[in-house]
């Protein structure tokens, strides 16, 4: 008998992971990776987004070559369900390779069958690692939008992208025009308010000592409740 899959709700609020790959490999100011999402989308549309999406249930099953590094690992879990944090990793991880083609990974075999969203990356010798995310931002979107997440926003530093960060041959259709964006000149597009705000938080904190580490704490703006809040994980 062949298993049917449970519909998911996508009005439901949904947990999510984006990721903010930021290029520092020239004179000139730090540049983000960025797409635009089409003009039909249900969510955002026309907005210019991070590579992201939802997490998927098969996500939970993802083996990691590496895992998260320890602080950001507990403060993804912090006011979440228990072992989220490598589910999300493991998200953010695979939207970045269906949304770009780009691969953040180890050279390694996958221990066990491949998921199919992973074919691919896996055929390329690697198997993912979660060793350069570094957890920054969380934002629930408000009530009464036509998709509601609760969204953790991951920074990676291109660097540790294998492969050439231009080639993005291999990514789906579901974001257009993907380019590196000089971090300045970003907040000039057609964004989504939370991604200006993190854009700004990046901004911040890569002028700090800890652009390549755990962030003091994280912001989160709260929008599960009738009222908006905002505090910050980890003080």
């Amino acid at each position: 008998m062949t298993e049917t899959k449970t519909p998911v709700d996508k009005t439901a609020l949904r947990d999510a992971a984006s990721v903010i790959v930021l290029r520092r490999d020239a004179d000139d100011a730090p540049r983000v990776l960025m797409g635009q999402r089409g003009a039909g989308a249900a969510f955002m549309p026309s907005k210019y987004v991070f590579p992201g999406g939802a997490l998927d249930a098969d996500d939970w099953q993802v083996p990691l070559a590496a895992p998260l590094p320890q602080p950001d690992a507990a403060r993804l879990e912090e006011d979440a369900p228990h072992g989220i944090a490598g589910a999300l990793a493991a998200a953010a991880l695979r939207e970045l390779w269906e949304e770009t083609g780009l691969i953040l990974g180890q050279r390694a075999g996958w221990p066990g069958s491949v998921p199919t969203d992973w074919q691919g990356f896996a055929n390329l010798g690697f198997a993912p690692s979660a060793a350069d995310l570094r957890f920054v931002f969380r934002a629930i979107t408000p009530p009464g939008r036509p998709r509601r997440f609760d969204a953790r926003f991951f920074l990676i530093d291109a660097g540790a992208i294998h492969g050439d960060l231009d080639d993005f041959s291999r990514a789906c259709d579901e974001l257009s025009h993907l380019h590196w964006v000089p971090l300045p000149e970003a907040r000039a597009l057609n964004l989504p308010f939370i991604t200006e705000v993190v854009l700004a938080e990046i901004a911040a904190l890569i002028t700090t000592r800890h652009a390549r580490g755990a962030p003091h704490s994280v912001p989160f703006f709260d929008n599960r409740g009738p009222r908006s809040e905002f505090r910050r994980i980890g003080l």
